[in-house]
């Protein structure tokens, strides 16, 4: 039997998702895990340019990019994984109870819990980005940020606006996707129905809405020939917040999470009630772990983003 509890703790991993990318992430790993480097000079070589060199030292524009931004923040999250392993030596990896990623942060869960290969889940996720970015300039729309309003009002502004549910993060902060139109509307509405903050996002296109559509088709081909294996630990679906057990399982949910509300508020809910007390954001960023701190207020949420939080989650 696994043992997903070490110093008394029972975690789960979980993976951030895009938005979360800046430059210098992972330069630190790369310089200090030769595990972390490998991870990134494989980068390199599957995608035929230096995703590395973009990493760490930008331009941000450039980063920020659906295309670019995405393999970027998987590679981080191998990598970060990579140095964890090799800091505990032969004791390898902890083994979480479960794993979870916010978005292109599944695809990394993916990769942690056995269930798809890193090299096969880079192009997976390269293409992703692009056939993503194209379904935005194909039916433009964007997302908006909504503060301080609980669900039944956000579902309120949508059934109103047009708007869609995009992430639904935690109580309080939720973004709607939709088309520019649609999301004037919504954030009007939410502004004067309490919100304390509606702010548009910088994103190239309305992610988790029906307008990420056109993407489907070819994720779905790109998807067909995956070689999906039954991971190893359970991940925690982005569009249910259940646990993904069987391959047969991942293709769907892949395919269904373009165009369907990323349920991170409950997901972790799931897994603090289901016995996880420690959870770890592996990768660049805090912005899982600041969530976790306001979904489940007796967990612990630490993040694994450079050598000496490696050391000190290591052990």
């Amino acid at each position: 039997m696994v043992n997903t509890a070490v110093d008394g703790r029972s975690f789960a991993y979980m993976f951030p998702g895009q938005g979360s990318q800046a430059v210098g992430m992972g330069s630190d790993l790369y310089r200090t895990s030769p595990a972390a480097r490998a991870v990134f000079d494989e980068a390199d070589e599957v995608l035929g340019f230096k995703l590395s060199e973009l990493c760490f030292e930008g331009p941000d524009e450039k980063l920020r990019q659906t295309v670019n931004a995405q393999p970027a923040l998987l590679t981080t999250s191998v990598a970060a994984m990579g140095a964890i392993a090799e800091a505990r030596g032969g004791r390898g990896v902890l083994n979480p109870r479960f794993v979870a990623g916010h978005s292109v942060g599944e695809y990394a869960a993916l990769v942690v819990a056995g269930a798809l290969g890193f090299q096969e889940s880079l192009q997976l996720v390269r293409e992703r980005g692009r056939l993503m970015y194209e379904a935005g300039q194909v039916r433009e729309g964007s997302m908006a940020a909504i503060l301080g309003l609980d669900l039944a009002a956000v579902e309120q502004v949508c059934q109103e606006t047009g708007a869609e549910m995009g992430n639904v993060n935690c109580d309080g902060q939720i973004v709607v996707s939709g088309s520019k139109d649609a999301l004037v509307r919504a954030i009007d509405l939410s502004r004067a129905l309490g919100a304390k903050r509606a702010v548009p996002l910088v994103v190239s296109g309305a992610f988790h809405s029906s307008l990420m559509e056109p993407a489907v088709r070819g994720m779905s081909e790109a998807l067909g020939n995956a070689a999906f294996k039954d991971p190893s630990i359970p991940i925690i679906s982005n569009c249910t917040a259940e646990p993904l057990n069987q391959a047969g399982e991942l293709r769907g949910e892949l395919v269904n999470q373009i165009c369907r509300c990323v349920q991170w508020s409950k997901s972790v809910k799931y897994m603090a009630d289901h016995g996880v007390d420690t959870f770890v954001e592996v990768g660049h960023g805090r912005v899982l772990a600041g969530l976790v701190k306001r979904i489940a207020k007796d967990v612990e949420a630490v993040n694994i983003t450079d050598s000496e939080s490696v050391k000190s989650f290591a052990g």
